[in-house]
């Protein structure tokens, strides 16, 4: 099966409407068991588009990398982070909104129109927004966004793993690998650690029982 290759259809008729600055926004890092879920938002100049932009879980390592280095290069990028504290406190869902609020907030010059992966429009957007289901294999600004999002936390996951080598993070991200939960059980819980995700919470339970 092809995978749907996204281009700028979205935002050529958002501009149309009169909106000249069109944001792609997405964020990366809902499902891990460590470490923030950071977000990215990226205004593309319509003359200059990179080619090759598409959702970052099916490109390589190599592609995503170049692409998120020449991304900024040619557009305009904002960044987002949402605190484990903060992923504890709220949810994830909301914390992943958080994330993209704020990685709409950091452009400069502001958004005039968003397009946000997803199904649901997260609180406080700065601008008029559209929510898209699988929006990073619909749209190049948020293909983009996806792209950087995802090298940016896998950087910040990298930086994580040299305080604490034995859970794999510069590998699995903070993702719940058999090399992660094994490290759990043997070395326990670090402050990075989701402490409202079941896996985490159970640990924490069963020493607090045990």
């Amino acid at each position: 099966m092809t995978r749907p290759i996204p281009d700028d259809t979205l935002e050529r008729a958002t501009r149309a409407k009169g909106f000249a600055r069109v944001a792609g926004v997405d964020e990366v890092g809902r499902g891990p068991l460590a470490g923030p879920v950071c977000a990215a938002a990226v205004i593309l100049d319509p003359a200059n588009i990179p080619p090759g932009l598409a959702d970052s879980k099916t490109l390589s390592r190599k592609r995503r990398e170049a692409l998120a280095e020449l991304i900024p290069q040619v557009a305009t990028v904002g960044y987002g982070i949402a605190s484990v504290e903060e992923i504890d406190h709220h949810n994830i869902l909301r914390a992943s909104h958080i994330a993209m609020v704020r990685a709409l907030e950091d452009l400069a010059p502001g958004p005039d129109f968003a397009l946000v992966d997803g199904n649901m429009m997260p609180r406080g957007l700065p601008c008029p927004a559209m929510a898209l289901v699988k929006g990073d294999s619909r749209s190049v600004s948020i293909a983009a966004a996806s792209i950087v999002a995802k090298v940016w936390r896998d950087e910040l996951m990298v930086g994580l793993a040299q305080q604490h080598p034995e859970y794999g993070w510069g590998k699995n991200a903070g993702y719940p690998t058999p090399e992660h939960k094994a490290a759990l059980k043997c070395h326990g819980v670090t402050l990075h650690h989701r402490r409202s995700f079941a896996p985490i919470h159970n640990i924490l339970w069963q020493e607090k029982n045990g």
